[in-house]
C-alpha cells in the first residue's frame, strides 16, 4: 500500500459508510459487498472481481485501528487545500500525484528526488518500510577539562580522561523495558515524531510526547532508568592531546562523546585545555621566550653564552660587542611545535645584571672606567629629544 493510495482513494466510500463509523459498522458493510460481489458468485464478471479487490483493499485498511489511523493523517494532510489532482483543480495545484509519489521516469519523482517523495512521506506515515523502524539518534556532546604541564602542552601528551555521561542502560539493553520487549509507540508509529496541522494543507513536526521522542513505549518501565533506555555511565578514555596547544584551547575529538541510540553516530569530546606556567620559559604563539643575564663585560666586549631550551641540551648564542639589555636574540628551530609539525623559535632576552656585591679590586677597575669616560653622557641625546630640538 503507497501513500499514493492513501492520498487518492477513499475507503469509506468503497465500503459505503461515514468517517465515523464504528468497527462494528465497518466489518458489517464488508460482509454484506464482500457476499454481493465475490468471484464465485460472479463467475466471468471481471468488473465484480474489480470491485471485490477494491473493497477488500479498503476492508484492510479501515478494519485495522492502527493503519485506519495512519490513513485518517494522511487524508487529513492533504486533503484540505493541500494538494489536489486533476487538470484545473480548484484552489490547488494542476499536476498529476503520480509524478509528486515517485511516477517519474527514471524512477525519480517532482524535485528529482530518488524513488519520490512517497519515500519521503512514507516515513510520516508510518509506512515504506523504513518509516515503521525507530528512527536513529546521535549521542550527546561531552565536555570536559584537562590540566597539563607546560612541556605536555608544547611536546603533546596522552592523558586519562574520566567521563561521566549518558548511555544505553546496561539493565535493559537500551530498550527501557525491563523485559527487553518495549512496544512501537502507538502515536508516532516508531517515528519518535508527531505531525500537527500547520496551514494551507502542510504540517509541522514535534517530538511525541507519549514516547518522548524514542518511538518506544517500555509496557514494563526499567528500574534502573525509569523506561528512558539510557542510564549515566562513567569510564576512563587515553585522550591524545596534540603538541603546541595554549592554555584556554578547546579542542574537538570527534565520535568521542557520549554514545548513539539505535544505531545512531556518537557524539563529539570537546577538552578545555588548562597549562601550568613554567618557572624560566614562556609561550608567544608558536615562539617559547626566556630571559638569559649576562655581566656588563660580557654585553660591552660580546662573546658567546650558553642558552638553556626545553627538554633539550642548551644552545650557543654569540652577542655583539655593545649589546644592549633588553634585546632579543632569536635561536630558530627551539619553540614549540606547530600545526604542520615544525618547530617555532626560541626568543631569547638579554638582561644585563648590576652586581651588588664589588671586590675591591672590581672596585678600583671600575672607577678607573668610569674616569676613563668621563666625558661621555649617554643622557644627552634624551635631554635634546625633551627640549625638542
Amino acid at each position: 500500500m503507497s501513500t499514493k493510495d492513501f492520498v487518492e482513494k477513499d475507503y469509506y466510500k468503497v465500503l459505503g459508510v461515514p468517517k465515523d463509523a464504528t468497527e462494528a459498522e465497518i466489518k458489517k458493510a464488508y460482509r454484506k459487498l464482500a457476499r454481493e460481489y465475490h468471484p464465485d458468485a460472479n463467475k466471468g464478471d471481471r468488473q465484480a472481481e474489480e470491485r471485490f479487490k477494491e473493497i477488500s483493499e479498503a476492508h484492510d485498511v479501515l478494519g485495522d485501528p492502527k493503519r485506519r489511523k495512519e490513513y485518517d493523517e494522511a487524508r487529513a494532510l492533504f486533503g484540505a487545500g493541500g494538494f489536489r489532482t486533476g487538470p484545473g483543480a480548484a484552489g490547488g495545484f494542476n499536476f498529476d500525484l503520480g509524478d509528486l509519489f515517485g511516477g517519474a521516469p527514471g524512477g525519480a519523482g517532482a524535485g528529482g528526488f530518488g524513488g519520490g517523495l512517497g519515500d519521503v512521506f512514507g516515513g510520516l506515515f508510518g509506512r515504506g518500510g523504513a518509516g515503521t523502524r525507530t528512527q536513529p539518534r546521535r549521542g550527546q556532546d561531552i565536555e570536559s577539562e584537562v590540566t597539563l604541564s607546560f612541556t605536555e602542552a608544547v611536546d603533546g601528551a596522552t592523558v586519562p580522561l574520566r567521563m561521566s555521561s549518558s548511555a544505553a542502560c546496561k539493565a535493559c539493553s537500551g530498550t527501557g523495558d525491563r523485559n527487553g520487549t518495549p512496544r512501537v509507540c502507538p502515536t508516532c508509529v516508531g517515528t519518535g515524531q508527531v505531525s500537527r496541522g500547520g496551514g494551507g494543507g502542510f504540517s509541522l513536526t514535534d517530538p511525541c510526547m507519549d514516547c518522548k521522542g524514542r518511538g518506544l513505549i517500555a509496557e514494563n518501565p526499567c528500574e534502573v532508568c525509569k523506561g528512558s533506555g539510557r542510564a549515566t555511565s562513567s569510564r576512563t578514555m587515553q585522550v591524545r592531546i596534540p603538541a603546541g596547544v595554549s592554555d584556554g584551547q578547546r579542542i574537538r575529538l570527534r565520535g568521542k562523546g557520549a554514545p548513539g541510540e539505535r544505531g545512531g553516530p556518537n557524539g563529539d569530546l570537546y577538552v578545555v585545555v588548562h597549562v601550568e606556567p613554567h618557572p624560566v620559559f614562556g609561550r608567544k604563539g608558536d615562539n617559547l621566550t626566556v630571559t638569559v643575564p649576562v655581566t656588563f663585560p660580557e654585553a660591552a666586549l660580546g662573546g658567546e653564552i650558553k642558552v638553556p631550551t626545553l627538554g633539550g641540551p642548551p644552545v650557543t648564542l654569540r652577542l655583539p660587542p655593545g649589546t644592549p639589555s633588553g634585546r632579543t636574540m632569536r635561536a630558530r628551530g627551539k619553540g614549540a611545535v606547530r600545526k604542520d609539525g615544525t618547530r617555532g623559535d626560541l626568543l631569547v632576552t638579554i638582561e644585563v645584571t648590576v652586581p651588588k656585591d664589588l671586590s675591591d679590586k672590581a672596585r678600583d677597575l671600575l672607577e678607573s672606567y668610569r674616569d676613563a669616560t668621563a666625558g661621555e653622557d649617554p643622557r644627552a641625546a634624551l635631554f635634546k629629544a625633551a627640549k625638542g630640538d
